[in-house]
């Protein structure tokens, strides 16, 4: 075989594998209509899961913080400890006055024992006598006594052990009493301790050991940090788009990429701002810090409505306008210029004027689609 021969044997050969691959490589896409992809960012910050401020409940001075930012405590575990100085005095008082009135109920229990056993009303001593053994003064003095109209005998008792059992009552009123100014001296005294409600970090101290606080002033801001969520103030027409349990794309902090799902939809908007908020529960091993920044990827308010998609890898590659190969009737190949839209998940793009829903386009079009049977369509 001479070498002319053989160098056109090769050439055939490279010109139908390039036909080949041109073939192979090409393929026919027909335009349809989908429900829009297209997402819109909006910030969010990372928040605990719950949080909580603990205020003073009484006035002193702050002895005690138990750590700082970023320290955890355990349900139940001192945060902070305000000084009960002045309570632990009105403690003592109030556990002197429980005794003091125990004393005077005890003795007011034996004074109507007394009464009960031996009445003052039969008691002789305080009668005339007419210097008379006292058996006498019984059986004559008394009912002559009661004749004469100057004496009651039955009245006498009765108003004796009224009169004694208003002793026990008020004794009993006064040891009541003792026990309530106890209690809530007690009460106070357990003010004066701040607990962590649950598991949490401290997120934010307010006062500083030495610090005067006031009832109601904030001490110290604490977090449920195990649980993450981030919350977001999102415009009214997006939130419309939104349900309870849907999940999202997210990136925390420009470099971790992850998920997460509708917890809560607040149900009243700002009227400010016209904005609202929305809180999303996050994995709970991401690595999320409360207070970094978020972009949360919501559907636009317009991804309700179809839209028509085509491959980007349909579009024509060194056109400064967009545009395609379109397949006509007969099978030819024409220009059409298209005006492009949000793109799509999957490698999709939205067309918004130029195509057709059903419309056949050429999809990785090749040099060879740039002769032939190609003319522009107007």
């Amino acid at each position: 075989m001479s070498d002319r021969h053989f160098g056109k044997v090769a050439l055939s050969a490279l010109i139908m594998s390039l036909v080949s691959t041109s073939v192979v490589a090409e393929d026919i896409v027909t335009v349809q209509s989908k429900r829009s992809t297209a997402q819109t960012v909006l910030g969010s910050t990372v928040i605990p899961f719950r949080e909580v401020t603990l205020t003073a409940q009484i006035p002193g001075r702050v002895l005690n913080i138990q750590g700082d930012v970023g320290t955890m405590i355990r349900k139940g575990g001192l945060v902070a400890k305000i000084d009960d100085t002045a309570l632990q005095a009105k403690k003592n008082a109030a556990m002197s006055a429980i005794e003091t009135a125990k004393a005077s109920l005890r003795n007011s229990q034996a004074q109507y024992r007394r009464e009960m056993i031996s009445p003052r009303s039969k008691d002789i001593s305080g009668m005339p006598g007419m210097g008379m053994p006292a058996m006498m003064d019984i059986y004559m003095t008394r009912p002559m006594y009661e004749m004469m109209g100057d004496s009651d005998t039955g009245y006498n008792r009765y108003s004796d052990l009224m009169n004694s059992a208003t002793g026990v009552s008020q004794s009993k009123g006064q040891l009541n009493q003792a026990w309530s100014q106890l209690n809530q001296v007690n009460a106070h005294l357990k003010n004066a301790l701040s607990v962590a409600p649950f598991d949490s970090m401290i997120l934010a101290k307010m006062v500083e050991v030495g610090d005067t606080v006031q009832p109601g002033q904030p001490i110290v801001k604490l977090g449920d940090v195990k649980f993450k969520r981030l919350r977001a103030d999102i415009p009214s027409i997006l939130a419309d788009n939104l349900h309870k349990g849907m999940i999202v794309k997210v990136i925390i902090n420009s470099k971790l990429e992850t998920k997460a799902r509708v917890a809560k939809i607040y149900p009243i908007a700002d009227p400010i701002r016209h904005t609202i908020t929305v809180k999303f529960d996050l994995y709970v091993n991401v690595k999320a810090k409360p207070g970094q920044y978020a972009k949360i990827f919501l559907p636009s308010a317009s991804s309700a409505k179809p839209v028509l998609v085509i491959p980007k890898s349909s579009l024509i590659q060194g056109r400064s306008l967009d545009s395609v190969y379109r397949m006509n009737a007969k099978g030819q190949r024409k220009l059409r210029l298209v005006r492009l839209g949000a793109e799509q998940d999957n490698g999709m793009v939205s067309v918004v004027s130029g195509l057709a829903q059903g419309d056949r386009i050429v999809n990785h079009p090749s040099v060879r689609s740039n002769t032939g049977t190609i003319s522009a369509e107007h």
